[in-house]
């Protein structure tokens, strides 16, 4: 699959990028998809939820009434959760969400996030730019040339890049990360993956590797 090298215009540089088969034009694993997103929505999660049980809760340990003869229902401690400011029974505590998956399945699942983008006409090829300091006007004006300002995008960067991320971090729906922090989750929420011209060889190297 080949697509035109756009400048930051938007406008065709006259050159073209050869896009991988074994990459952008696998048959997607959904299932791998699901995978990949739910362990990294899994790994966002802090985990810090806590209530108290009824060895946390502040209260008299003292049997209400004795157990038989009352007419009543057995009650062993005011701390009991069916009492009003008693222990919450069975509650959430902290705990690790977390989860691995394998190397090669998190791989598939990016391979095949990227083949539904490219199957969908949703990836754009840049050329390279720099910004000799952080400015989001200049970041703004590639987007208006891309006809992309009202559109969630993704821009993929072959390394890391202080200026050009510090200028589109504050924009909504706007992300941009290096080519080895590419994830299933945000290449899927995007509307439009912009691909830097260099980091195409750099995510089809990390994405092969055995």
């Amino acid at each position: 699959m080949e697509l035109a090298v756009l400048n930051t215009n938007g406008s065709e540089t006259g050159r073209k990028v050869t896009l991988n088969n074994d990459v952008f034009g696998i048959e997607p694993n959904d299932h791998a998809i699901y995978l990949d997103v739910k362990q990294f929505l899994a790994n966002q999660r802090q985990g810090t939820h806590s209530s108290k049980e009824k060895s946390t809760v502040s209260g008299s340990t003292k049997k209400l009434h004795r157990q038989k003869g009352t007419g009543g229902s057995r009650k062993g401690s005011i701390k009991s959760g069916t009492f009003v400011g008693g222990a919450r029974i069975h509650g959430p505590q902290p705990r690790d969400y977390s989860f691995k998956l394998n190397k090669k399945l998190k791989q598939l699942a990016r391979k095949s996030a990227l083949a539904y983008k490219a199957k969908d006409n949703n990836i754009t090829v840049l050329e390279s730019f720099q910004f000799e300091s952080p400015k989001t006007k200049n970041y703004i004006n590639i987007l208006d040339g891309l006809k992309m300002s009202g559109s969630k995008t993704l821009l993929v960067l072959a390394d890391y890049n202080e200026n050009i991320y510090r200028s589109g971090r504050n924009l909504p729906n706007t992300k941009i990360m290096a080519a080895k922090d590419l994830n299933t989750y945000d290449i899927l929420h995007a509307d439009t993956v912009i691909l830097i011209e260099n980091s195409v060889g750099v995510i089809e190297n990390i994405l092969n590797k055995a």
